[in-house]
Order: C-alpha cells, then sequence, then structure tokens
C-alpha cells in the first residue's frame, strides 16, 4: 500500500448512461448509425484524396488528416459506449482505461494542430496568393504534418506515464461513458496537483496555442476579404476557407464548453451528452460539412456515381 506506483486497481468499471432502459435500444441503434456514418465518410474522404490527382493539394491532404483523426476517436469511445449501453456498465482493464484516455488524447490534441495548420494554409491562399505555391510547398507541408503528430503523440504520453506514476487504490467506479482525464483522476488516493498543473500547461500549449494560431490567421483573412473591390471577389475568397471555418467553430465550441466553462452545478447527464458531441458527433459532421460545401469534393463523388 505505501508503495509508490504500485496499482491496486486492475479494473474499471464505466457506469455510461445510466437510468435509460426504456431508450436504450434506441440509443444503441442511433449511435451505431452515426459511428458508420463516420468510419464511412472519414474513408471516402481518405480514399478521394488519396486517388484523386485533382485533390492532391496541401489543403485535401490536411482535410484527409482530420479524417483519420476523426477514426482513431470514433473507433476509440463508440464500440465501448456501444457495449456499456447494452450491458448497462462496462468493464474495463486499468491498462485498457488508459489506453482509451490516451488515444482520446492524442486524436484531440492532432486535430488542434491540424486546424491551426490549415488556418496558416488558408491564410497563405487569400492573403498572400502569389506567393502560396512558393511557401506552401511539399516540403513545409509535410514538416507541418509530422511536426503535429510528433508534438500531439508525445504530449499525451507524457501525462499518460504521469497518470501511471499515481497510486489506485479504490474505488474503480466511473461514472461516464469513456475514460476521461478528470474522473480517472478522482480515483487517485495519492497527490494529483502536479498532474494536474502538468496537464493545464500542456492544454495550453496544445489547445489555447493552436487557437490562438488559428483566430489570428481568420482575422487576417477576414481583414483580407473585407478589403477586396467587389462582393464576387469577397464571396470566392470566404467560400474557399467556409468549411474549415465551420469546423473550427464547432470544434473548439464543443472543447470550450466542457473543459474551459466552470461545470459546477451542471449534471452529469447534460456533462455526459455535452461530450458526445465532441467525442461521436462531431467526427461524423466533419466529411459531411467538407463533402457537402466543397465543390472539388462534390464534383468528384457526381463522377464516381455515373
Amino acid at each position: 500500500m505505501n508503495e509508490r506506483n504500485h496499482t491496486i486497481v486492475i479494473e474499471i468499471f464505466l457506469l455510461g448512461f445510466k437510468n435509460i432502459h426504456k431508450f436504450k435500444i434506441l440509443l444503441f441503434i442511433l449511435l451505431l448509425v452515426v459511428y458508420c456514418v463516420t468510419i464511412c465518410g472519414n474513408l471516402l474522404i481518405i480514399v478521394l484524396v488519396s486517388c484523386s490527382r485533382t485533390l492532391h493539394s496541401p489543403m485535401y491532404f490536411f482535410i484527409s488528416q482530420l479524417s483519420i483523426f476523426d477514426i482513431m476517436l470514433s473507433t476509440d469511445i463508440v464500440p465501448n459506449t456501444l457495449a456499456s449501453i447494452i450491458a448497462e456498465g462496462l468493464v474495463m482493464s486499468f491498462s485498457g482505461c488508459i489506453t482509451q484516455f490516451y488515444i482520446f488524447g492524442c486524436s484531440e490534441s492532432l486535430e488542434c494542430f491540424i486546424l491551426a495548420a490549415m488556418a496558416y494554409d488558408r491564410y497563405l491562399a487569400i492573403c498572400n496568393p502569389l506567393r502560396y505555391t512558393t511557401i506552401m510547398n511539399f516540403s513545409l507541408f509535410l514538416k507541418m504534418i509530422l511536426i503535429s503528430w510528433i508534438l500531439g503523440a508525445t504530449l499525451i504520453l507524457v501525462t499518460t506515464l504521469s497518470i501511471f506514476g499515481l497510486e489506485f487504490c479504490g474505488p474503480n467506479v466511473i461514472d461516464h461513458f469513456f475514460c476521461d482525464f478528470a474522473p480517472i483522476i478522482q480515483l487517485s488516493c495519492s497527490e494529483t496537483s502536479t498532474v494536474e498543473m502538468e496537464v493545464f500547461y500542456m492544454s495550453v500549449f496544445v489547445m489555447i496555442l493552436p487557437f490562438f494560431m488559428t483566430v489570428t490567421s481568420y482575422g487576417c483573412i477576414v481583414n483580407t476579404i473585407l478589403n477586396l473591390s467587389s462582393n464576387l471577389h469577397r464571396i470566392k475568397a470566404f467560400s474557399t476557407c467556409s468549411s474549415h471555418l465551420i469546423v473550427v467553430c464547432i470544434f473548439y465550441g464543443t472543447l470550450i464548453s466542457i473543459y474551459i466553462i466552470p461545470t459546477k452545478g451542471v449534471s452529469l447527464t447534460i456533462n455526459k451528452v455535452a461530450s458526445l458531441l465532441y467525442t461521436v458527433i462531431t467526427p461524423m459532421l466533419n466529411p459531411i460539412i467538407y463533402s457537402l460545401r466543397n465543390k472539388d469534393i462534390k464534383d468528384l463523388i457526381r463522377k464516381l456515381q455515373k
């Protein structure tokens, strides 16, 4: 009991969605349909970008990266959630719970970095169109993707290892449908202030800094669009980044509602529903938004249907 780094808890019980006996089949079917749409939609984006030469540009490769992250996130969360709905709870190994947290945190961090990279790409395309191909060359594009993957995977790994360094001697029940950071930390019977401070500073680098870079890029984009001479040019310029802007608003809107806005006094049910938005619904919406609002992708889909 007194040895540090000794994990006594070997299983975690996720309560999932309680007291939904009358609606569990309906919720199961709904989440299963959403999951299938998410996987099919994001796989379609990846295949289209990989196989079509007309989509071989930095913007579309960034979109395909987002699709990879959405598949990672959905596959990490939804299957276990479906199992917990049917069984009215789910038993996971402690290591499985921590692994789920790592994949979840990794996919969210990667999306923050890639959304910032996409905002910079749109900034160059609209604010510096003559220099776009020179600046956003293959080398820079590849470095941005590699750096995003390295930072996202490494920073969350540090947090995951810090959690493993805590003592867990009971209880082992999490009133949530997946293993998020706060519910895991609440189970620890050792001092967690150091880990919580570490996560706070990491979140500034992972979420706040990319968000600031994204907002700054769009501030420059809006200023450039407003200074264009004709309404036609303004509409055309805005259309090139409108899909990305919608995805950014949905992504950061849900993250802010969960992790930044104080949740004191908010019921666990509301918190779970809000968590569903960014872990289940947002990954489904991303490919739909890009396919419905992107002319190149829509044209390519029409050709495949003929």
